[in-house]
């Protein structure tokens, strides 16, 4: 399986003197010498998500985007495999990678670095040999931090991953299942075969019936 990893960078100005870099995806070593905003703590401690991110962009199909201030990681996202544990590996699928997390430091928010990390994964038409899927969960959600309700928070979070392509899948996965806002979207690239389509059909779907 190809896993196509060619480095994309944009300069984003804000505010005027305020100057960010969205770059990936980044390689191992050069996420070694970068730091973590300290409110990036959504999953893990901001020390813990940095060794995470370096051990995800060690693996084959592992990227890992970033937004930077200098070398401060001010927001990221991550693609890998599905976790073995998950219904989404059952399949063993090579070409079907998980958008995981994605976060963006307190003070960064509202200039819309979530959409623009995740339109430059997709750049150069990286991922079109790929399906690209996110389970989103509302349990994962910032309400708190973001005043916003758990249906807005949804509208907000689909609008995201609309501005790459991505769209609503329905599944009968017991956990997506288990809260109306909870919700798959999924993006197929160009290049996917139908026979993968299929499998991943097979995949979101247990009850044969339904689809």
């Amino acid at each position: 399986m190809e896993h196509r990893k060619r480095l994309q960078r944009e300069q984003l100005a804000i505010q005027g003197s305020l100057e960010l870099i969205i770059e990936g995806p980044v390689p191992p070593d050069r996420l070694i010498g970068m730091s973590m905003h300290k409110t990036l703590d959504a999953f893990r401690r901001p020390q813990e998500q940095h060794d995470a991110l370096v051990e995800i962009a060690v693996l084959p199909e592992g990227r890992i985007i970033v937004a930077r201030e200098g070398d401060e990681i001010v927001g990221y996202v991550t693609f890998h495999y599905a976790d073995e544990l998950e219904r989404w590996s059952e399949g063993g699928m090579l070409d079907l990678i998980e958008l995981g997390a994605i976060e963006v430091a307190d003070d960064y928010r509202g200039y819309g670095l979530g959409k623009r990390m995740i339109q430059l994964a997709f750049a150069d038409e990286q991922l079109e040999n790929m399906i690209v899927f996110t389970t989103e969960y509302y349990w994962h959600w910032d309400l708190e931090g973001t005043k916003l309700n758990v249906w807005d928070y949804r509208k907000m979070m689909e609008k995201l991953m609309q501005s790459a392509g991505m769209i609503w899948f329905a599944t009968d996965d017991p956990e997506i299942c288990s809260h109306p806002a909870n919700c798959l979207m999924v993006r197929i690239g160009k290049e996917v075969p139908l026979s993968s389509v299929e499998h991943f059909d097979r995949v979101r779907f247990r009850q044969r019936f339904m689809y």
